[in-house]
């Protein structure tokens, strides 16, 4: 069940292979904890939402399509998710500001050794990263910072930023074009 790809392994998913999960939390479990660990800086909960993506993916109903993309794009969007929904009910808890003090993106944690095809593929994606965020500004920094990892809302940065909620919709949705545009032009070594 190892030489199987991620789509054929959420395949077996759907039709409740419990070992089909498995194998995905052991190639997948370092991932989405170092992700959920950088946005809430908080070994428990960083567990807890790996515990809640892979609920998820036994038991949501959403199937990946590999046609639309990378399968780790689309397992992380469901680790964003979960994150937000935690670093949002964590701000109303505590009625405070989530502090957030950035990182490089060395700093990623492994449930398993990696083979060295994955670490040359994870490196490669983090150097794409960087070179593609050479072309941003600060303040895109800080909006990708604040909407991706921090987990506010656009109408919070509307508030925080003290400008109209189109224009907030506006410069991130500009920033994530430059993003794409450079991630690909990266990608296809341009």
């Amino acid at each position: 069940m190892q030489n199987l790809s991620d789509y054929e392994l959420m395949l077996l998913i759907k039709g409740k292979q419990h070992t089909a999960v498995s194998v995905l939390y052991d190639r997948y479990a370092g991932l989405i904890y170092s992700f959920a660990w950088k946005a809430l800086k908080d070994e428990q909960a960083a567990r807890d939402i790996v515990q809640a993506v892979f609920l998820r993916l036994w038991t949501t109903e959403s199937d990946y399509d590999p046609d639309k993309g990378r399968f780790t794009s689309w397992l992380l969007t469901i680790t964003r998710n979960i994150t937000t929904d935690t670093l949002r009910k964590k701000r109303r808890d505590n009625a405070g500001v989530v502090p957030y003090v950035p990182e490089e993106l060395e700093q990623i944690a492994d449930a398993h050794t990696p083979s060295p095809e994955d670490r040359a593929e994870r490196q490669s994606f983090k150097e794409q990263i960087r070179g593609a965020y050479r072309h941003l500004s600060k303040q895109q920094i800080m909006l990708l910072e604040h909407f991706y990892w921090q987990g506010y809302s656009l109408g919070e940065l509307a508030a925080i930023y003290n400008q109209p909620l189109g224009t907030v919709k506006n410069r991130l949705h500009q920033t994530l074009k430059i993003l794409r545009r450079h991630l690909v032009a990266e990608e296809e070594g341009i």
